[in-house]
């Protein structure tokens, strides 16, 4: 093993809303001190309950991607498991995530963007 992941990164232009509409979805701590990170304007960090970290980096002038579309692509995602789709798709939607792509009723995910325009996937447990 060369390395172990210290956290997911995702730019955005306001890391205090992100960070809380992750907190919202996964729990945990937004901005708990950790000597890995100096928190402020531009950095925010999430430290969920199942151990993962979330960190959040300021980008003046963010470009979000735009699913599907190669030209702006999504760069990475999160998938999420969830007990009920439907649920959880109008609990997101609630706290401000946008959906891409309901699929066709059959699969099990869909496709949401997160206020910042991160795609993140809803994934049936």
């Amino acid at each position: 093993m060369i390395a172990q992941l210290q956290c997911v990164v995702l730019d955005c232009p306001d890391v205090v809303e992100l960070s809380r509409f992750y907190q919202s979805l996964l729990g945990g701590v937004v901005n708990r001190p950790d000597p890995r990170w100096s928190l402020g304007d531009d950095w925010a960090t999430l430290h969920t309950d199942g151990g993962l970290v979330l960190a959040f980096q300021r980008v003046e002038d963010h470009r979000p991607p735009q699913w599907p579309d190669p030209a702006r692509p999504q760069q990475f995602h999160l998938d999420l498991a969830v007990e009920d789709l439907d649920r959880a798709q109008e609990d997101v939607l609630d706290r401000g995530a946008a959906l891409l792509d309901a699929g066709d009723g059959q699969r099990g995910w869909r496709i949401f963007a997160d206020p910042a325009g991160h795609p993140f996937c809803l994934v049936r447990d």
